[in-house]
């Protein structure tokens, strides 16, 4: 597996070895060694999610405040660009971002670690992310900043939608990092 850094060093894009020929492909999806050697320590992911969303839908941004989550997010169909944004006020990073193109057909994944929120916007036609977490979903703990915040300044790439993104009535509500429940 190869690591690639981002602009934030404790994101990670992971390019797993994929074996293919005429008949289609193998690569080795989660491996708990090689993961825990590539981040020097042991991870536990408890809980395997997947959505699906249509093109111009932009999730996020999430994370759980109480019950951080670190997520191992990949693409099984379609293409995202996916985010992160440091939310930790004592991180020299605190308030910046990295963003990625994630694409079913490259298996790149991006790991995001506790302290950090997360959002993705669907390129193609339809995307379906798979993301493994540390932690269980605890919906009274969930938590958003706005995706558009003017302080984030994150350079989604909605020039290749042809208008503003698709969002939650939750989503098209959060807050800004200003006055967000944040990370200490």
């Amino acid at each position: 597996m190869k690591v690639h850094p981002t602009r934030l060093p404790e994101v990670l894009l992971l390019e797993p070895r994929v074996f293919g020929d005429e008949r289609g492909f193998f690569f080795e999806s989660w491996n708990q060694g090689v993961f825990d050697r590539l981040l020097g320590q042991e991870v536990r992911f408890v809980q395997d999610n997947h959505s699906r969303s249509a093109r111009g839908v932009l999730r996020g941004l999430h994370y759980q405040r109480t019950q951080p989550q670190g997520k191992l997010v990949r693409l099984t169909a379609g293409r995202v660009f996916d985010v992160a944004v440091d939310l930790r006020r004592s991180s020299p990073r605190f308030g910046q971002w990295s963003g990625v193109e994630l694409d079913a057909n490259d298996h790149r994944q991006l790991w995001i670690p506790p302290g950090f929120g997360h959002g993705f916007l669907v390129l193609s036609d339809s995307a379906d992310v798979v993301y493994k977490v540390t932690g269980h979903q605890i919906p009274e703990d969930e938590r958003a900043v706005a995706w558009n915040d003017p302080t984030l300044a994150i350079a989604w790439p909605l020039h290749q939608l042809g208008g503003p993104p698709t969002l939650s009535a939750r989503d098209a509500a959060a807050p800004q990092l200003a006055g967000a429940d944040l990370f200490d």
